[in-house]
């Protein structure tokens, strides 16, 4: 027996459950960037960490400068109540985007996390607006 083994493998059904379940949590950069270069994003991508300097320095394409800390039931209005909002920060090193996520989902608000944020998109060379 290995460590790959020392606990059973579930049961397909399981597995497909579990994982339709994350996707429904995250979202990856690959499938923003398909979304947003054929012009068939159906989500608000927010930018929610940093500052101004760093998001004009690179940011991801179409992406919306919103810092989670400021996401406020009063800005949040400006979107209809089913919008569904993609957030990202840095990386998977950062929990901006974590942190957004509860904030806007607090509010009743439509989430998914990009969790490869801007590190992610980086290592898969997408281009950066």
């Amino acid at each position: 027996m290995t460590f790959v083994t020392d606990f059973p493998p579930a049961d397909p059904q399981q597995v497909a459950a579990h994982y339709q379940q994350r996707l429904r949590f995250e979202t990856d950069c690959a499938d923003v960037h398909h979304a947003i270069s054929q012009g068939e994003a159906d989500f608000v991508l927010l930018h929610v960490v940093g500052n101004e300097t760093t998001f004009a320095r690179r940011h991801i394409p179409g992406a919306i400068f919103l810092p989670h800390r400021e996401m406020t039931p009063e800005r949040m209005a400006q979107w209809p109540q089913e919008t569904l909002f993609v957030v990202y920060c840095a990386g998977p090193h950062c929990n901006g985007a974590d942190r957004a996520a509860v904030i806007l989902a607090n509010q009743g608000r439509y989430v998914k996390v990009m969790p490869g944020g801007i590190s992610g998109w980086a290592d898969e060379e997408l281009p950066f607006a």
